[in-house]
């Protein structure tokens, strides 16, 4: 199964995605985990995304499409995976969708976590991180969802959102439950 999992910071993303990973038996494919990996490695494009960051700059779009092309290339991939992270743009999402035509598949589905944004400034203020306080929480909130919408439009039919308010286990069960209908 080829999914691309969505939501704000304190969703619960990375947490699902470790759970639907082993039980789909897909990779979770997280940008971040890219993005360490190859600088940790020194691949010639995690040189060229440090040359960013260490500039305190965005990594450009081409740099991170490279970078999940060359993971999605990889053989634990050809039954599919849990992308996390990216797209995060329109722009993105096409640049996914020319990588995984050029592969010769396509997306079964967008799992979308949504969650209300005071749940979610609990959740993060509970992790209790010096750079968590409410008021970056909420524009983290506010990036995300100026970013996010039009992707949520363009995705519109492969579209599936989760309630994801409640335990861990509950929202799983709503997220397999939901993925038990893709492609039917």
């Amino acid at each position: 199964m080829r999914l691309v999992l969505l939501g704000p910071p304190g969703a619960g993303k990375g947490t699902q995605a470790a759970i639907l990973s082993d039980k789909l038996g897909v990779p979770h494919i997280s940008t971040g985990d890219l993005f360490r990996a190859n600088i940790g490695e020194g691949t010639p494009l995690g040189v060229e995304a440090k040359q960013y960051i260490d500039a305190g700059k965005l990594v450009p779009t081409d740099v991170t499409a490279r970078m999940v092309a060359s993971r999605l290339a990889e053989a634990d991939t050809a039954n599919g995976f849990l992308l996390d992270g990216f797209p995060r743009t329109v722009e993105q999402a096409e640049l996914l969708k020319d990588i995984l035509a050029d592969a010769g598949v396509s997306l079964d589905g967008v799992v979308e976590f949504r969650v209300s944004e005071d749940v979610v400034v609990e959740r993060m203020l509970a992790r209790g991180r010096a750079d968590d306080n409410e008021e970056t929480i909420r524009t983290r909130l506010g990036v995300y969802r100026d970013e996010t919408a039009p992707l949520i439009e363009y995705y519109g039919d492969r579209l599936i959102t989760i309630n994801a308010e409640g335990s861990v286990e509950d929202i799983n069960t709503r997220t397999l439950e939901a993925l038990e209908t893709v492609g039917k």
